[in-house]
């Protein structure tokens, strides 16, 4: 889970988006939200989006193992997200420190969103939804998964902000943070 920056020798962490070796040791990359999902469905969605592959290369649908998480590290407070569970779930509302999360995972498309379920005037929502939106219990406003933005009811154009995170098998994942707690589905959440 590290890169090796060709231009300064560097040696970069993945996970932690730091550089750990070389001229630029102990710089840090700032972490961007990003849409982790299959090309067949990344592709329905921005039909005109171009990549640059190798011709030899081969890309399958292959199956995600169960110890596949999705990795948050907020100030202090660092979670593991299953993939199995959270995807089973589709919707699930969060609490990692004082940060109110909400992860939505598409188990037909793969793609994962997270956003912090809180507005600009400190108002926490709950959200339910399925596969193509998630509905506020608060206000029951629709909103769009994939982009965090109310499409329709009384929240319509808020947006809520998307939380970056790691992709990661669990045992790499503790690597890096030992600590790191692990999300467990209980019938309250």
């Amino acid at each position: 889970m590290t890169w090796w920056d060709h231009e300064t020798d560097s040696i970069w962490s993945q996970p932690w988006g730091r550089a750990l070796t070389g001229e630029l040791k102990g710089t840090q990359l700032q972490i961007i939200p990003f849409s982790l999902e299959p090309w067949p469905s990344w592709l329905e969605s921005h039909p005109d989006t171009l990549v640059l592959i190798a011709l030899d290369s081969v890309y399958g649908s292959e199956r995600i193992r169960d110890d596949f998480v999705l990795g948050v590290a907020i100030d202090n407070f660092v979670r593991a997200y299953p993939f199995d569970i959270v995807s089973g779930k589709i919707v699930t509302n969060d609490m990692l420190g004082a940060f109110p999360l909400v992860v939505h995972a598409n188990p037909n498309t793969r793609a994962v969103h997270i956003y912090l379920r809180q507005l600009s005037d400190g108002t926490v929502l709950t959200f339910t939804g399925d596969t193509e939106q998630l509905i506020d219990e608060q206000t029951g406003s629709i909103w769009e998964p994939t982009r965090g933005l109310a499409i329709e009811g009384a929240l319509r154009g808020e947006a809520l902000r998307e939380i970056p995170y790691t992709t990661s098998f669990l045992w790499a994942w503790y690597d890096f943070y030992p600590d790191s707690s692990v999300y467990e589905s209980t019938p309250d959440n």
